[in-house]
């Protein structure tokens, strides 16, 4: 028995003809792999548009400089702009990746378009990442409470993540070569 005989179940199977997507052709962990890199620049766009959501309205650091210094350096958030601002995007890349990842082996609802998939798993996922860091990175890690306006306002940024990110993998990774020849975005559409 071949050492990688167990991969075979990520090897796309059926008739050919019968795959609804180009990148059928691409094994299962392939197209995976693929599209946790498509992930990862999704996560950068959507921790850019996150943060641009939250800082005005907020108008304070994401919670990651508290992470940064209560279990790195000591001393207050605000000592840590860069830090924190480093980790909030670390934190959005790598979830990124992962929804990528995930997005690509879902493949329970292929007759919907996968910008529509991407809307609506993103949200999920978005506000599933959301639940995660109010329940536990900020009240159990960082015995941080948030008043009502400002937990709103947190789930809120989240669900802008989400959906940025959701669009982003999902225009991105299924049957799309070209995204700019797909869109047209040249013919300003």
């Amino acid at each position: 028995m071949d050492r990688f005989s167990s991969l075979d179940q990520f090897t796309p199977g059926g008739d050919p003809r019968d795959r609804t997507e180009e990148s059928d052709e691409r094994s299962r962990l392939e197209h995976a792999l693929y599209a946790a890199a498509r992930g990862l620049q999704a996560g950068f766009v959507a921790t850019l548009i996150m943060t641009a959501f939250r800082l005005p309205i907020l108008r304070s650091l994401p919670p990651s400089a508290n992470f940064y210094a209560q279990y790195v350096s000591g001393g207050d958030p605000e000592d840590h702009p860069i830090a924190g601002l480093l980790l909030h995007f670390g934190y959005g890349i790598q979830a990124g990746a992962l929804f990528g990842g995930l997005f690509a082996l879902q493949d329970a609802e292929r007759s919907i378009e996968p910008e529509q998939r991407g809307l609506l798993w993103g949200m999920v996922y978005g506000l599933a990442l959301s639940a995660f860091g109010s329940q536990v990175m900020l009240k159990e890690l960082l015995d941080i409470r948030l008043e009502a306006d400002e937990l709103a306002l947190f789930h809120a940024g989240h669900l802008v993540y989400g959906l940025s990110l959701g669009a982003w993998v999902g225009s991105r990774t299924e049957g799309v070569d070209d995204p700019d020849l797909e869109y047209e975005y040249d013919d300003r559409n």
